[in-house]
């Protein structure tokens, strides 16, 4: 209560402030101004050359060449006409001795001949003059509105960074810290049976969750609880949702802010902001802090240093470094922290008694995606028949949000058909729509274009089709989505280790577009440049990353750290680079050659599927089978799937 009064009272003082120099800038305007205009009535010259030529005027005066004041005489005074100019001043007594009229003149020159020109034919009697009046007090607030200006730029400024406080305190609040608290009075629906998947990771959150409901199960037999967890992992994965579930989880104060909410354009403020959010947590302790992005202050120090200057951001880290574990730390307050980039963060920062545990959040696999899409279905209105195993399926690769992202794609896409439920054709659309891109029906394209990516696409698909360890294919179609103008959909197998020949089969498959082209035109074309990088990425990984290529022996030139910098120095010679590049083409080229020897044999069928192509536009795994047979490898395959299944049960 003590601060909320506080509070009012600045606020009202501050309101006072603000009136108080209102009323000094009107006050220096009305008082300082021309007091003339107060005490006079407005008119117009047509009007006062009525009263001219009647002869009620005594005196004109010009004021500043822009209007005129006139004085009425005494006979004037006493007609009807002109009770209205009598009009009564601040004191209350009626203005008799002028001005009575005002009006503005126009052009200076016309008005004075004007009036001479009355005065000649109606042979009238009165004074002219011409006045300069100044304002000197508005000479001087001008001459300062500069300076005012900038003042209250810099306060409104100041409010805004310091969170748009109605009080003048919050002027000086910039270093206080902007995390958002989350407590028992928060509502928080996100818990963890909200978290499909992720068992591992959710047992090491859930545990720091547990030991802060019940610190004697862990305390009794002597154990600490880790002081600080960091969720690393690709984006999308669902780290930030792994926060939320412990915020909606734990009994406690939770802390949540972004890694840049620390970052600010003025010195020292960063580290500010950390004692004052460690401040908090450590008065509502026990208490959870959680920093999202927290590479935007946790980079390396010193690798990008290149003036010698004083960095704010290390500033920020060295603080951060000193509340997690410094001499004054509290055991009771526990970081979460999430990155993509474990990579650049600084080691001290990683050492334990700062983040002891490093929680890796991996892609989903078959079984997660599974349970991913039954959270995600929940609020869709699907088909009965929709089978949950055969999205999880065709969906390899996906994070938990590019799943959220299919569901949701695949409800607009139904919304837009008029469907009445969501299928399984519009989840396959969905699918396409967020790898390949939008479908460009539209997209004008010559016949001789067509025909090129029809033959293009068919070699991908017959190689791939006859190759034992190239992913089988789905579909094939040469209608232009986002920047490609064909495509050929695969669903890869999810292996844990990848051998040599299975890479070798998916490069040789990669370059059976580039293959047919060749031996049905005898000429290449610039649409296999995808396929080139894809292949150049694979036989380099091949020959220096994975160390599978026999003249360069089982070396790796890898760094897993990031430390390294490729662009000024290579970690090995001239002659090494020179070797790697040979290998690097012989196996490309190698493969390219297997590649068309394969359709060179089956040239008869990459005809008849290309012609499919350009009829159809799109093919399955249907009109595979009936062109090429049954894959020669399929029972193999399947046995060997088998196997596995049967492992896992």
């Amino acid at each position: 209560m003590a601060n909320k009064k506080k509070n009012n009272k600045s606020k009202i003082n501050i309101y006072w402030f603000y009136a108080s120099v209102v009323f000094f800038i009107l006050s220096i305007g009305l008082l300082g101004g021309d007091s003339g205009m107060q005490n006079t009535q407005l008119t117009d010259i047509s009007s006062f050359e009525n009263y001219l030529r009647n002869g009620d005027i005594d005196k004109v005066a010009i004021i500043n060449q822009r209007y005129a004041r006139v004085t009425l005489n005494e006979n004037a005074l006493a007609k009807d006409i002109h009770k209205n100019a009598k009009v009564k001043n601040l004191f209350g007594q009626e203005n008799l001795a002028g001005p009575h009229y005002q009006f503005e003149i126009g052009t200076p020159e016309l008005f004075e001949t004007k009036l001479q020109e009355i005065r000649d034919s109606e042979n009238l009697s009165f004074s002219v003059e011409f006045v300069t009046m100044e304002n000197r007090w508005l000479d001087v607030l001008l001459g300062f509105l500069p300076i005012i200006i900038i003042i209250g730029v810099w306060i409104f400024l100041m409010r805004r960074m310091s969170g748009g406080g109605g009080g003048g305190s919050q002027i000086f609040n910039i270093g206080k810290s902007k995390a958002k608290l989350f407590d028992q009075n928060t509502e928080v629906k996100v818990t963890f049976k909200d978290v499909a998947g992720l068992l591992g990771a959710k047992e090491e959150v859930q545990e720091i969750v547990d030991f802060l409901k019940n610190p004697k199960k862990y305390t009794v037999l002597g154990g600490k609880i880790p002081k600080g967890a960091l969720l690393v992992g690709a984006p999308g994965t669902g780290k930030t949702l792994l926060a939320k579930a412990v915020a909606g989880e734990a009994k406690v104060p939770f802390f949540s802010l972004s890694g840049s909410d620390f970052v600010e354009m003025f010195v020292g403020v960063g580290a500010s902001r950390v004692r004052d959010l460690f401040k908090q947590a450590k008065e509502t302790s026990p208490s959870i802090i959680f920093i999202d992005e927290i590479d935007a202050i946790g980079r390396a120090r010193g690798r990008n240093n290149m003036t010698g200057s004083n960095d704010e951001r290390e500033n920020t880290l060295n603080q951060l470094l000193t509340e997690m574990d410094g001499f004054g730390t509290n055991t009771n307050v526990i970081v979460v922290a999430a990155t993509n980039r474990a990579d650049v963060l600084d080691k001290a920062l990683m050492r334990a008694g700062r983040f002891d545990r490093q929680i890796f959040v991996d892609l989903p696999d078959l079984n997660e995606r599974r349970e991913i899409f039954q959270v995600h279905l929940k609020p869709l209105k699907k088909s009965r028949a929709l089978d949950v195993d055969f999205l999880a399926k065709q969906t390899p690769g996906f994070s938990g949000a590019d799943i959220a992202n299919v569901c949701n794609e695949a409800a607009l896409i139904a919304a837009r058909n008029n469907k009445k439920s969501v299928g399984k054709q519009d989840f396959l659309d969905a699918v396409d729509r967020i790898v390949g891109g939008l479908e460009k029906k539209n997209k004008i394209i010559t016949k001789e274009e067509k025909n090129t990516i029809a033959f293009h696409e068919a070699g991908h698909a017959i190689v791939s089709w006859l190759l034992e360890h190239a992913a089988p294919l789905v579909k094939v179609t040469i209608v232009p989505r986002g920047q490609s103008l064909g495509a050929a959909w695969y669903l890869p197998e999810e292996r844990m280790i990848v051998r040599t020949e299975q890479m070798l089969d998916e490069m040789c498959a990669t370059l059976g577009g580039r293959a047919a082209e060749k031996i049905m035109f005898n000429k290449i074309s610039t649409g296999a440049l995808n396929d080139l990088e894809k292949v150049t990425k694979q036989a380099r990984a091949i020959v220096s990353v994975y160390g599978l290529n026999d003249k360069i022996g089982n070396i790796t030139y890898y760094d897993s750290s990031g430390q390294g910098d490729y662009n000024f120095t290579k970690p090995y010679s001239e002659e090494t680079a020179k070797k790697i590049d040979e290998e690097i083409s012989l196996i490309i080229e190698k493969q390219y050659k297997r590649a068309c020897s394969i359709l060179k044999k089956n040239k008869n069928k990459l005809s008849s599927l290309a012609t499919r192509l350009v009829e159809k536009e799109v093919i399955f795994k249907e009109d595979l089978v009936k062109i090429l047979g049954e894959r020669p490898f399929s029972k193999k395959i399947e046995k060997v799937k088998e196997v596995k299944e049967n492992n896992k049960d």
